[in-house]
């Protein structure tokens, strides 16, 4: 019997939306789903590397990479960020619950298999560099989420 596949788009680089997509994946992998996120746009920043990483870009995608957050520590909220404020209480609200954090969530979801999927056509628009992501993901275009998509019961837009 072939397994139930779950597709993700993470288009958003709002950490309580990054939250939501790791815990929905993380779940359906638990539940044996095969499990697709693919990061587009402004998703891509939860898949960055913590550090400065050295590559040869132009000034319009160094810029990029100066605007941007980088890494999954470092993405605010959708709502109430309060000038940084609201990303350091929920970070302490889900610590004192024991709910795992983003960077625990993205490790989780790697450990269960779930496939991380960076989007090259925006990595070339926004000027990312395969270095500057987090290792073992993986790179493709839309056409590669279709063909995930195509064949899933459940597909998420966040």
């Amino acid at each position: 019997m072939e397994k139930d596949k779950t597709t993700i788009v993470l288009f958003s680089g709002d950490l309580d939306k990054a939250i939501a997509a790791f815990i929905i994946a993380n779940g359906a992998a638990a539940y044996d789903h095969d499990v697709t996120i693919f990061f587009t746009f402004w998703g891509l920043n939860a898949l960055r590397k913590d550090e400065l990483v050295k590559t040869d870009k132009g000034m319009l995608e160094r810029m990029f990479g100066w605007m941007m957050p980088r890494g999954a520590k470092k993405l605010g909220l959708s709502k109430m960020h309060m000038a940084g404020m609201g990303p350091k209480m929920i970070k302490h609200v889900m610590k004192k619950h024991n709910a795992l954090s983003l960077p625990q969530l993205i490790e989780l979801a790697q450990e269960q298999g779930v496939k991380l999927v960076a989007c090259t056509m925006t990595m070339d628009l926004l000027g990312l560099k395969q270095e500057e992501l987090l290792d073992d993901i993986e790179y493709a275009g839309v056409a590669a989420y279709l063909g995930d998509a195509n064949e899933a019961k459940v597909n998420l837009f966040i």
